[in-house]
């Protein structure tokens, strides 16, 4: 079963780039552009949640109404995703803060409309690793999913707190980027001693791969402040305010499908990823990672600039000046 599980983990995660799939929307009566085609773009897993609910229980088709075409796009990583949002090939959708960010302070046209989820990424090690407590990381081996990735920002805010540094910035912590399908093999090679990643791969580690848990989603950098995940939309979106309002509701309306019925978010989630891959995920499995992550819309913009100024002094970001990225006028607006 583990094997199994493993398997089909890894072969969700690694997909990459899927072809995007168009769904015509028949009802509905929020959006009134005549002919408007919105493309989506989403990560196809749990920290995705949001928008996976939102499509699937008809959020978005209904709040955009008959006129609107909805389009889909699903990636890997959030590089991916602002790529393909700076190639004019998703609009809307949700990704991490960190990516979003990355791309912010070199061009303008990107911005935070809405929070997504909070928590969902855990600091994993491997359990003959030595590494007992934060201090430990000193001289070890740590993954992280991609270089400037949101849980990348995170590890570097944990190990502040302890006085250490990455190798990049003449510490002593290995930061080694790897798929997060991939880290459960590194644990059993050993090539790794300790993981930074998202769920449900921290699950994964803990009982699948010989990995302990060193500190929780509630632990982890902010806590369960921690911004995981966020909407992010092109500027031109933005100046479509009926589309944008549109897509913030139908966001909305998931958000809050989700935190009033937890169970049936799951099974969606797990329908909707064997329909992508054609195999199931554990129900259980997905239930215990989905109690490491908390579903808002709500933004943490002190976190937010943090992120800024760790990206900065890790030198991924020329600039943590940030000023007008995140715009959560048309979210204020529905509440």
């Amino acid at each position: 079963m583990k094997k199994t599980m493993l398997s089909l983990l890894v072969s969700i995660l690694v997909m990459g780039v899927l072809s995007a799939c168009a769904q015509s929307n028949n009802e509905g009566s929020g959006g009134n552009s005549d002919g408007d085609t919105v493309r989506i773009g989403y990560f196809p897993n749990l920290t995705h949640i949001a928008t996976i609910v939102g499509l699937e229980k008809g959020f978005f088709e209904e709040a955009f109404g008959e006129n609107v075409t909805i389009e889909t796009k699903t990636v890997s990583n959030g590089g991916l995703f602002m790529e393909a949002m700076s190639t004019d090939a998703i609009d809307v959708g949700t990704v991490g803060p960190g990516p979003l960010l990355n791309f912010y302070v070199k061009n303008k046209e990107y911005h935070l409309i809405s929070g997504a989820v909070n928590g969902g990424a855990v600091l994993v090690a491997r359990e003959d690793s030595g590494v007992e407590k934060l201090e430990d990381l000193d001289g070890k081996k740590v993954a992280i999913p991609v270089i400037g990735s949101t849980q990348d920002v995170m590890l570097r805010k944990a190990l502040q707190e302890v006085n250490l540094e990455p190798t990049t910035n003449g510490g002593t912590v290995e930061l080694f980027a790897a798929a997060p399908a991939d880290t459960a093999p590194l644990f059993i090679q050993k090539s790794v001693d300790a993981a930074a990643t998202q769920e449900p791969w921290g699950y994964v580690l803990e009982n699948q791969a010989g990995g302990k848990l060193l500190l929780d989603w509630d632990e982890f950098a902010w806590g369960k402040e921690s911004t995981n995940t966020v909407v992010a939309a092109r500027a031109d979106f933005l100046e479509k305010e009926d589309l944008a309002k549109a897509y913030l509701t139908g966001h909305k309306n998931a958000v809050e499908f989700i935190q009033d019925n937890p169970e049936e978010a799951q099974e969606i989630v797990i329908k909707h990823l064997k329909d992508l891959t054609g195999k199931e995920i554990n129900k259980d499995e997905v239930a215990a990672a989905f109690s490491r992550l908390s579903v808002t819309t709500e933004v943490n913009e002190q976190v937010i600039q943090e992120m800024a100024d760790i990206s900065k002094e890790a030198g991924y970001v020329p600039s943590n000046d940030i000023e007008g990225m995140v715009n959560l006028n048309l979210l204020n607006e529905l509440k």
